[in-house]
């Protein structure tokens, strides 16, 4: 569901209907962050801030990135925003840091300190 918003750079800005902080859920964050696709899209948004759904450069079927997309949006990691044609995706940073604090910060950087391992080895 879209919610309608208010009037942006380029148009209006809806928001696709998203969890509140409260019933975010620690399991469900867990399980979309323990795909390795969705992580790496979660890792993008964190060094990017927003993109949208073709900018992430992930070599697979646009259905099933998504399929990614809503995962990571129904468990209240990304919000995305419709911007006339476009969507924007980005990580919901305050609302998880609030409800689970330092969670995604330490996934992160765990994800990054195992990338180090793997660099060194190959």
């Amino acid at each position: 569901m879209i919610e309608p918003g208010a009037m942006g750079g380029m148009g209006t800005i809806n928001r696709i209907k998203a969890k509140s902080r409260n019933e975010l859920l620690l399991r469900e964050v867990l399980h979309a962050l323990a795909d390795p696709v969705r992580l790496e899209i979660v890792r993008q948004l964190d060094e990017a801030g927003e993109k949208t759904c073709g900018m992430f450069g992930i070599d697979m079927p646009k259905s099933s990135l998504s399929h990614h997309l809503r995962i990571l949006r129904e468990s209240g990691v990304i919000v995305s925003e419709t911007q006339g044609t476009i969507i924007m995706n980005r990580l919901r940073r305050k609302d998880l840091e609030a409800r689970f604090p330092g969670v995604l910060k330490s996934i992160l950087a765990a994800t990054r300190q195992e990338d180090r391992v793997i660099q060194r080895r190959g």
